[in-house]
This record gives structure tokens, sequence and C-alpha cells, in this order.
């Protein structure tokens, strides 16, 4: 594929806003459609003062983020940048000097880590592994600026991944949905920059749940399509397109729509099965067939159908790998919300606690919050035993600080 030409970092910035369009920025603006063509060329002309301030505004990232050169000192300025960032962590930096860069073994080295990030997401809290990303994602940025060619590229591809971590961490652990949108916009820009079309559709993808988990549905099915566009430019393995199917479904079922959300899951377990015709990138290690399943089981909790949702979350259950603790505390926290809603409050109460032993051992906060929903349902039961011994669970000293601190 050809790389695409043009000020990348506006044209992300833009598609993540919702502006997919050139005449759709234009009009917001009150400019003309070719004004916003020559902002997004190779040499980007600075605007006028009024409508960079409401650039600026509209787009959430000031001008040098979103590929305007300041004076000429974008390399110098990501370094400042960098300086910054690095004192913060307690990093000895030389803000005069350039980063001195082994074209040989940069991006082998930066991928290294990255790939390293990913592993540890797993099994170290999120509190700890955040930190850390963003540290990395620093280093990447500086190394941009001090790099060319493929090696470019591949830090470029390596560090939209590890923005795309630190947004996963900011949305489903440490619950921070505006920090997680900003994220995922830097994360969009250096997949650009790498030209990385499907981690992109990735990307895209994790911004649709942002709007999604609020109801918000029109906003989260614009952030499909182009989720789904950017995987055309592919060529997409069956299980991104499929995860793609599953992201949407989870959006809808958010929305209400849960009959429009069982024909997506059912049109992804079409896909799953219809076999893979490429390989799946190696940074999609979130998503599988299990993973749709439990996907499916919450939809059918949603949906009233509570012998499926059961029967699904169960085998769901005993199919989870044993490292996924993340997973296997919503799983249980839904299967609780099954046996409330089917009137039975003492097994909805085994799989409540169940979920927080899971939670102490790994914290997770969608898991943590399955539980909360739960308990609100079996509120007409509370002066039951049962009911009871899981609030001194719930409300003890470890859970209650963690829930707090997160």
């Amino acid at each position: 594929m050809a790389r695409l030409a043009g000020n990348i970092r506006l044209k992300s910035a833009r598609v993540a806003a919702g502006y997919h369009s050139q005449q759709a920025l234009a009009d917001a603006l009150k400019v003309g459609v070719r004004q916003v063509r020559r902002w997004e060329s190779d040499q980007p002309p600075m605007p006028q003062p009024e409508v960079a301030q409401a650039l600026t505004r509209l787009l959430g990232q000031d001008l040098e983020s979103l590929g305007f050169p300041t004076a000429g000192t974008l390399a110098t300025g990501r370094r400042t940048v960098l300086t910054a960032t690095a004192a913060a962590v307690g990093l000895a930096v030389v803000p005069t000097r350039a980063v001195a860069v082994q074209p040989a073994t940069a991006a082998d080295d930066y991928e290294a880590v990255t790939r390293s990030h990913r592993r540890l997401y797993w099994s170290v809290a999120p509190a700890t592994l955040h930190p850390a990303a963003l540290a990395h994602a620093a280093l990447g940025c500086a190394l941009l600026s001090e790099t060319a060619g493929q090696t470019k590229q591949r830090i470029a591809a390596a560090l939209a991944e590890t923005y795309l971590l630190a947004g996963r961490i900011e949305f489903f652990d440490l619950r921070d949905a505006d920090q997680a949108q900003q994220t995922l916009l830097r994360a969009l820009q250096a997949a650009g920059e790498a030209d990385d079309t499907l981690l992109g559709a990735a990307i895209l993808a994790h911004t649709a749940f942002i709007p999604g988990w609020v109801g918000d549905r029109d906003a989260a099915a614009e952030r499909m399509v182009a989720a789904r566009t950017y995987a055309r430019r592919g060529p997409a393995s069956a299980t991104l397109l499929a995860w793609l199917d599953a992201v949407e479904a989870e959006c809808e079922t958010r929305c209400g729509h849960t009959r429009t959300a069982l024909h997506l899951i059912g049109h992804a377990e079409d896909v799953l099965a219809a076999g893979v015709e490429h390989a799946s990138p190696e940074w999609l290690d979130w998503f599988s067939g299990v993973r749709l399943a439990a996907f499916k089981g919450n939809t059918e909790l949603r949906a009233g159908h509570l012998p499926q949702a059961r029967t699904t979350l169960l085998a769901v259950l005993d199919a989870l790998d044993p490292a996924e603790d993340k997973q296997r505390t919503v799983v249980l926290g839904d299967l609780a919300a099954v046996e409330a809603a089917a009137g039975d409050p003492e097994a909805a109460c085994r799989y409540a606690v169940q979920a927080l032993d899971q939670l102490e051992r790994t914290w997770y906060a969608m898991g943590m919050d399955r539980v909360r929903e739960v308990r609100r349902t079996l509120t007409p039961h509370q002066h039951e035993r049962c009911v009871r011994e899981l609030d001194d669970r719930l409300y003890g000293w470890s859970t209650t600080v963690s829930a707090l601190a997160r």
C-alpha cells in the first residue's frame, strides 16, 4: 500500500473527533473546504489566530500536536516535552542534545518493551503499569524525531500500540473516559505515522466504547463506520473483523438495542467459523471465540434471555484460560446478575462473592462494576443473610479502599 501523504496528525484528529470529511470540518469552522485541504497537505500553512483557536478547541489538541510546525521547531518541541516527562518520572536527560539513536537496533528495542507491556497488562496492577506505558510513549515520541524510514515507521507502530494500551487502562481499569479519549487520539495519530490501517481500525473501535457506554448510539455507530473503513484497507483477519462486530454489539447493548447486538454477535460467530484468511496482528490478544461468547452472554442477560445467558456464561467460565483473571470477574458478575434476575439471591451472592475473591487478586474496574450492579438489584432482599454476607465482603477494608483508590 502506498504511504498516505499529507498532515496525518490533523487527519487523524479530525476523524477521531467525528468529522469524517474535510467538508464537515470546514462547515464546523465556517471556512472553505479548500482551506482544510491545505491544512492537511504535506506543508500545512498556519491558520489565522481566531481560526486556530477554534480549531484547537474543536479537536482538543494544540497546533503542534495537529501537525502545524511552529517556527520549524517541531523536533525541538518534542524533545522539550520529553524532558518534562522524563523529569516527572525521575529520568535524567540533557535537553540541549539530540537523542543518540542506533537505527539498527532502535526499533527492535522499542518494540521489545512494547511487547512486554502488552503481556504485563494481564497480570500487573493497572495503576502500576499505566505510568510505565506513558513513560515508554514519551520515549517513542522522542525517537520519532530522531529516526527515519522503516525504523521510524516501526517505532510509530509500537508507539501507537503503547498509547492504545494506556488508553485501554484509562477506560477499562481507571474509568477515566475523558483521558482515554485523548490518549486514543494520540494512538491514532501514531498509527497514521506508521500507515498501519489495522491498528487504526482497532484504535477507532476502542473510541466507540466511550460514547457507547453512555448511550450515545449515533456517535458510537459513526466511529464504528470509521473503524470498519480502516479494516477494509487491511488485509484484516477473521478475528479482527469478528471483534469489530463484538464491539458494535457491546455498544448496541449499552444503548438498549439487544436484538441488533445479537444479530452482530451471530455474524461474528459466522466469521470466526468460516476460518482465518489472514493472520491476526500479534497485538490482538484481547479477543477470541471465548471472549465473543462472553459478549454474547452479557447481551442475552440484558435482553432477558436468562436460560440462554446462564448456559453461555457457564460455558465461558469453563473455557477461560487460567491467566484470564480480569475476564473471569466480569463473567462471574454476569452470572450473579442472571441469578438475581431469575429470583435466586443466594446463587447471585455466591457468584458475586467469587468475583470479589478474584478482584482481591487481580483488580479490574469492569468486574467491580458488575458486582455493584448486582448488589443494586438485590435491594429487595437486603435483609437476607446471603446479601448481608455479600455486603460484608463488598464493603470490607481491602475491597473498599481498592475501589475508592480507583
